[in-house]
């Protein structure tokens, strides 16, 4: 089994465990079930290149990278700098997150914060709601077409954006018409290794309607403007900002 595998594995019997305790509906008595999202897709279209600033303690293919980051800390430091939106990996087993660290940020900051997260159970888009979540992260590598479809209603309906991540042309193809955002991941789940030539390739066969974003690998201007001169709206940036501390510098070079 490959890394994306075990961590499905796992991801499965955390799923199984939450629908054994929780309904759907008991998450509807959180106070942010109820509150307006904050679109995502505004937010980066309206900087012109927005950049998605993520959270996120470890890794598989980084190892530990900040492993007692101050959500609330961090959260403040990506809406001062210019982030359009925060990422934060939910995931505890291989990525050190946990569903708190939404809710932290969302008392903390008033920007878009993006569940990253390996959803595949409606439940998970419910929990993502009541948590102050503003969009979701759904794979093309872990979800069929029909599921993608499904989970994409379901988190509309709930008041949630969709950023849909693909990392090859057969993924692209069966992108629905319905998501909000396009994510390129540059990362290959599976092998856990990182190429930014994955946006270059995909960048022909992807829709021309939905806001693109590049994700992983990206830690340099000269990087954003290479993914922004082929037809990107943003980026997906977390591991070199959590190291390097250097966001202000890369939304400073996006201006004229």
């Amino acid at each position: 089994m490959n890394v994306l595998d075990n961590i499905i594995e796992n991801k499965r019997k955390e799923v199984a465990l939450l629908k054994a305790q929780r309904t759907l509906e008991s998450f509807s008595k959180s106070p942010y079930f109820e509150r307006q999202t904050f679109s995502l897709k505004e937010f980066v279209m309206a900087s012109g290149f927005g950049i998605i600033a993520e959270i996120k303690r470890k890794s598989p293919s980084g190892g530990d990278i900040k492993t007692d980051v101050n959500i609330t800390e961090q959260a403040h430091f990506y809406e001062q700098n210019g982030a359009s939106g925060i990422s934060i990996l939910t995931d505890e087993a291989y990525f050190g997150g946990s569903i708190n660290d939404i809710l932290a940020a969302r008392e903390a900051v008033s920007i878009p914060l993006l569940r990253k997260e390996f959803i595949f159970d409606e439940i998970q888009l419910f929990e993502a709601k009541a948590a102050g979540a503003d969009a979701v992260l759904l794979i093309g590598a872990v979800l069929q077409p029909v599921e993608a479809a499904h989970l994409t209603h379901v988190a509309q309906n709930l008041g949630l954006e969709v950023l849909y991540e693909v990392h090859t042309r057969e993924e692209a193809a069966l992108i629905s018409a319905e998501v909000d955002l396009i994510a390129v991941n540059n990362r290959d789940l599976k092998a856990q290794q990182t190429t930014l030539q994955h946006s270059f390739d995909l960048a022909p066969f992807l829709p021309k309607h939905i806001p693109l974003i590049s994700a992983s690998g990206i830690k340099t201007p000269e990087d954003i403007a290479l993914v922004k001169a082929a037809g990107y709206s943003g980026a997906l940036i977390g591991e070199s900002i959590l190291r390097e501390g250097h966001l202000a510098q890369l939304t400073q070079s996006l201006k004229p």
